[in-house]
């Protein structure tokens, strides 16, 4: 479903508010926020955190509604925060301090100015840590549009205590361009060629008039690239393209430093989240999934039930796979959009799977909640 939520305010029917709506009191005022938890949480074994930031104008109610948050909860095993933004000093709606400027009237203006909302947020999770046993090791964020620039700030502000942030149609402002990040952090960009909202040379053309709103794609790339180490030429990969969706999404990934950074490209994308519906080629939140638990022998702080290593040859595979384990493992097949495609416990050795009437693709496979390796199936191969 199509969004522009930047610089104006949703029209929205009034919803019912669950029980897990609640507040927080910071800086005098009570910031409002909605935990989803899964049913199977005890609060005895730490829990991974995502924490999604909403667009300008958006509110915690309606973005619970659309993405479904508790059954993200549950197919994820994650606890989801989902975080209330300030009302806009300049109207428009409720809007982060990512520490934005704008030029307004000839002045450098900056919207909402004195709210800390990194502090607040870094406060929530440590209020949450002690509530809910969280797992500081696999603490995450994500946000679209002006939840997109917040997640670049908290990434470069306190990336000391985030595993991996990964914005979706929002640039690094001009003044953190200027910043040093505390810590390396694993990073996934994601923005469409077409976003006119949060254009890619980082302007907005949707308000009457050019306005820069932070530096470009290939700047906040780059930025993150040269600070976390990483190789200066991408492994690029184009994904599936099986759906008429007028897309191609392009993932480039810059590895070798400290922390990997990635960035889909979304051609023909505009301001837009691409939810999971049969229309896409990919679904954002479980694409974002998979890059948070893949990349890291530890599963970037998510527990691997099967601590040996997993081997998967021919790859990439025609009609058969051989997947070799040393202990008895449940091992998980999905495709790009994150729907499980096979789930199956093996016994140590070798095993053979058959993709025979599966179609050509890319797809992830991985132990049940643990990093996940890159398979290509190309029938074409024994020809």
């Amino acid at each position: 479903m199509k969004h522009t939520l930047f610089f104006f305010v949703l029209t929205f029917a009034t919803l019912t508010l669950s029980a897990q709506r609640q507040t927080f009191q910071w800086q005098g005022v009570q910031r409002e926020y909605i935990v989803r938890t899964p049913a199977s949480h005890t609060a005895v074994e730490p829990i991974p955190v995502l924490f999604f930031l909403h667009g300008l104008g958006d509110n915690i109610t309606r973005c619970d509604s659309e993405y479904n948050f508790q059954q993200l909860a549950e197919r994820f095993g994650w606890l989801i925060v989902v975080p209330q933004a300030r009302p806009s000093d300049m109207g428009g709606g409720n809007m982060w301090n990512a520490n934005m400027t704008l030029q307004m009237g000839g002045q450098t203006v900056t919207p909402n100015a004195s709210v800390d909302d990194a502090g607040f947020l870094m406060a929530l999770l440590d209020s949450l840590t002690e509530r809910y046993n969280i797992n500081r090791d696999s603490v995450f964020f994500t946000g679209f549009s002006m939840g997109g620039f917040m997640s670049h700030r908290m990434a470069i502000e306190h990336g000391d205590a985030i595993t991996a942030c990964a914005p979706v149609s929002g640039m690094i402002t001009l003044p953190l361009a200027g910043q040093t990040p505390v810590a390396p952090v694993r990073l996934l960009h994601i923005h469409g060629t077409a976003d006119n909202v949060v254009g890619y040379d980082g302007h907005s053309s949707a308000f009457g008039g050019p306005m820069q709103l932070g530096i470009s794609v290939d700047s906040t790339i780059s930025y993150w690239r040269i600070h976390n180490g990483c190789n200066p030429v991408p492994e690029i990969d184009t994904l599936p393209d099986t759906r008429n969706d007028g897309l191609r999404f392009v993932r480039h990934s810059y590895s070798g430093g400290q922390a990997d950074v990635q960035h889909l490209e979304v051609i023909g994308g505009s301001h837009t989240w691409y939810a999971n519906t049969s229309r896409y080629d990919v679904d954002y939140i479980a694409y974002i999934h998979d890059f948070f638990i893949s990349g890291q022998p530890s599963g970037v702080g998510i527990a691997n039930p099967a601590a040996a290593a997993l081997r998967v040859w021919p790859n990439p595979a025609a009609d058969y796979v051989n997947v070799e384990v040393s202990q008895a493992s449940r091992i998980v097949l999905q495709d790009c959009m994150g729907l499980t495609i096979l789930s199956r416990d093996i016994a140590p050795g070798t095993t053979r799977l058959n993709l025979q009437q599966l179609p050509n693709g890319l797809y992830l496979l991985h132990f049940l909640d643990g990093p996940a390796q890159k398979l290509v199936i190309n029938h074409g191969l024994n020809r």
